[in-house]
């Protein structure tokens, strides 16, 4: 079954830098596109960056743009965020996400467990 694992969450100061990453299991990782959201307390999951299956096209969310990039091995079934210049308003739990679509149409959501990133001095 697929399986999404973050790792690499934690404590940094203003301004630091933090790398994520999620292994991905139980299906065919270079022929889909991938995602990170993350997840502020009492607010809604948003979207933080996007990457193609090939990893040759991104998209970011206005705020984390030149500030942090997604990256992706297919050869090690692996997802990257580089994050840089963190603020304290970055603080969240960080998701690994994917979908599929099937010939009806249907999407099936796929979500790691989550990985806490928190800014603070």
């Amino acid at each position: 079954q697929v399986q999404l694992v973050e790792s690499g969450g934690g404590l940094v100061q203003p301004g630091g830098s933090l790398t994520l990453s999620c292994a991905a299991s139980g299906f065919a990782f270079s022929m889909y596109a991938m995602r990170w959201y993350r997840q502020a307390p009492g607010q809604e999951r948003d979207m933080v960056a996007q990457i193609s299956s090939a990893g040759g096209s991104t998209v970011y969310a206005d705020s984390v743009k030149g500030r942090f990039t997604i990256s992706r091995a297919n050869d090690k079934d692996a997802l990257y965020l580089h994050m840089n210049s963190l603020k304290p308003e970055d603080t969240a739990v960080y998701y690994c996400y994917t979908w599929t679509t099937n010939s009806a149409g249907v999407v099936t959501d796929y979500w790691g467990q989550g990985t806490q990133v928190t800014v603070s001095s």
